[in-house]
């Protein structure tokens, strides 16, 4: 017998007992988890978008107390095991491994940011895991495959909306476009901006790039002001949106910045301080609707955290209950059985707005455009998916 014969032999006699103690784990897991239903979440509690984790956090933790509060779910108590990523890619996919093998979750909540999700994503998909993403916007997450959903809008979507937002009610003809070549949500979320500013007859007169972390944007921005653009176009986070927009109007640059969710943060206005006035931004939610599933969520977000809900509290609250609402019609905590609960929610009257989830596993829904003013988003428009065909 050869040497390789007996290494593949000795391998397999190796895989039996690891895999059967795998089976084991599970099994000791399911059996401890049996008086409660177990959701994980993930996201980041540090780190550069931490603002947004914890945000999101608070949204799920108010659905999950609500949850429970108006009885058991299939008998049982929901219990919230989080796990925090530090705005890391490969910690996320870390996180959701940990949550589905050490832990035992029936579905995964999270994350924010595309990237993240992108890596992390596959990890649930492989285990059968539903995973549910409140506000990775990026076309390509849902893609990975049919237990992977969002309740948010995609970037293409998005990209449209501030494009229309632009040509039709800015009456901008003349764009610069500055994103992060680093982040995956800002990528795609620049390449529907242009693609549809360009089909309504707008030109794009500068396109120019920086890297997550970067502190200085001067010869970038010097760049656009000699381009004389009507507004600035900035798909990225709201820690170098800040920089960028103190920078832009240090260099005398006083056209509007436009950008999207990943400004809607509370940290945005004391960094930029009167930098992004009245600029704009696209997002989910406005704490400022009237509607009656709003009023009352912000109530109880403000009764317990003390500050307004911001649109990623609102998407993490929107999430918790969707994915309570498949789990109770599907009478079950079996992974393909939410899942095809999930796929089957239609018109859910979330506090973003009615959600019905796509055959794509994504969020049919509208848009709303903020208009900063002081230390408030004020709503100035929403936009529907009807709109921007």
């Amino acid at each position: 017998m050869s040497r390789r014969i007996l290494a593949v032999i000795a391998a397999v006699g190796l895989v039996g007992p690891l895999v059967l103690m795998g089976c084991a784990k599970r099994a000791d897991v399911a059996a401890r988890n049996s008086g409660v239903i177990l959701i994980g979440e993930y996201d980041a509690f540090h780190g550069r978008t931490a603002d947004f984790g914890k945000t999101t956090h608070e949204g799920i933790v108010l659905a999950v107390d609500e949850i429970n509060g108006k009885g058991l779910l299939l008998g049982k108590r929901v219990v919230l095991k989080s796990e925090d990523d530090r705005g890391e890619a490969s910690e996320a996919r870390t996180a959701v491994q940990k949550l589905i093998d050490r832990d035992g979750v029936v579905a995964v909540l999270g994350e924010v940011a595309s990237s993240n999700t992108l890596t992390a994503a596959p990890v649930a998909q492989s285990s059968k895991i539903p995973l549910i993403t409140p506000s990775s916007t990026n076309p390509d997450v849902t893609k990975i495959g049919n237990y992977i959903f969002r309740v948010c809008f995609t970037d293409d979507f998005q990209g449209a909306v501030c494009a229309t937002f632009a040509r039709d009610s800015l009456k901008a003809a003349r764009s610069a476009i500055f994103r992060d070549v680093t982040s995956d949500y800002s990528k795609g979320f620049a390449r529907a901006f242009e693609s549809t500013f360009q089909k309504k007859g707008g030109g794009i007169v500068a396109r120019s790039t920086y890297t997550q972390g970067d502190k200085d944007f001067k010869s970038q921005l010097t760049a656009i002001r000699s381009a004389n653009p009507d507004i600035i176009f900035v798909p990225g986070y709201y820690g170098e949106v800040s920089l960028i927009a103190v920078q832009a109007r240090d260099l005398g640059i006083r056209v509007p910045l436009l950008g999207g969710d990943g400004w809607d943060s509370t940290s945005l206005v004391p960094a930029a301080g009167t930098a992004l006035e009245g600029c704009y931004f696209s997002t989910h939610f406005s704490s400022l609707d009237t509607k009656p599933e709003v009023a009352r969520f912000v109530k109880a977000f403000r009764k317990r955290y003390g500050h307004d809900p911001n649109a990623l509290a609102a998407l993490g609250y929107d999430a918790a209950w969707i994915l309570a609402e498949a789990i109770r019609r599907a009478g079950s905590t079996q992974g393909d059985a939410i899942r095809r609960q999930l796929a089957a929610t239609k018109d859910f009257p979330g506090v973003t707005g009615r959600i019905t989830i796509d055959s794509q596993r994504n969020a049919s829904k509208p848009a709303v455009i903020l208009q900063i003013r002081g230390t408030s988003f004020v709503s100035v428009a929403s936009i529907t998916p009807r709109q921007v065909k």
